[in-house]
């Protein structure tokens, strides 16, 4: 998807932000973060499905919830998993078809991360 810099968001913030954002948490509320965390790693963790593609899932489920942090955490991660461009792009075209217009629009966070965390 070619465009200028005028348009791109920029995705890295959106991912330290999220980041951030635990750390600030954290600090207030440790045992929260604590047992997030420890739900998080058990569910996108090795189980019957690989990492990949739960990482591929959550991009749909980031899309359809319209989360630029979420899309940014996942699309990041999807790509160290190794998943290509156009598995993360059709991922959000399922959020897009069970989610109509606005998840259409919230496709734009899911192009420029692929862009800038490098998916092939």
């Amino acid at each position: 998807m070619a465009q200028n810099d005028d348009t791109k968001i920029d995705m890295e913030l959106y991912y330290k932000r999220f980041l951030s954002l635990f750390e600030e948490v954290k600090k207030d509320y440790p045992k929260f973060v604590e047992s997030f965390m420890g739900f998080f790693k058990a569910t996108e963790g090795p189980g019957a499905l690989d990492k990949k593609t739960k990482e591929l899932i959550s991009i749909a489920l980031s899309v359809k919830s319209q989360c630029p942090y979420c899309i940014a955490f996942h699309v990041k991660n999807a790509v160290a998993e190794g998943a290509t461009r156009a598995e993360i792009i059709e991922s959000a075209m399922v959020a897009a078809l069970m989610g109509g217009g606005p998840c259409v629009a919230y496709m734009k966070y899911v192009f420029d991360a692929c862009d800038q965390f490098g998916a092939k």
